[in-house]
């Protein structure tokens, strides 16, 4: 194997990691974003669990994060505006993907 191929495998190696580890950060993101949500809405506990799972889930309906945005905001009806979702999930994303990178050490 030449020394270009193996630097050609190695970006590749790189890139899947990179890209595996944005899609674990963005899916902690949406369930820390499930239990702000869930406590806003006076759940605690298993429900808070399963509702952060929904959270999460929504996020496969189409790309980008409208559908979780979309979701937690239909939920949470008056509690909370779009404007507050966004910037909380702005607000958790580093601390996601903070807690993932701790886990794969």
């Amino acid at each position: 194997m030449t020394t270009f191929d193996e630097r050609e495998n190695a970006f590749e190696a790189k890139f899947a990691h990179d890209e595996e580890m944005q899609f674990k950060a963005q899916a902690r993101c949406n369930r820390l974003l499930g239990l702000w949500a869930a406590e806003k809405m006076g759940k605690s506990g298993e429900d808070a669990e399963a509702y952060a799972k929904t959270v999460v889930i929504a996020d496969f309906e189409e790309a980008g994060h409208e559908d979780v945005v979309r979701k937690v905001a239909g939920d949470l009806g008056a509690l909370s505006s779009d404007e507050e979702i966004r910037a909380k999930m702005a607000e958790l994303l580093p601390q996601a993907k903070a807690q993932v990178l701790s886990e794969t050490e």
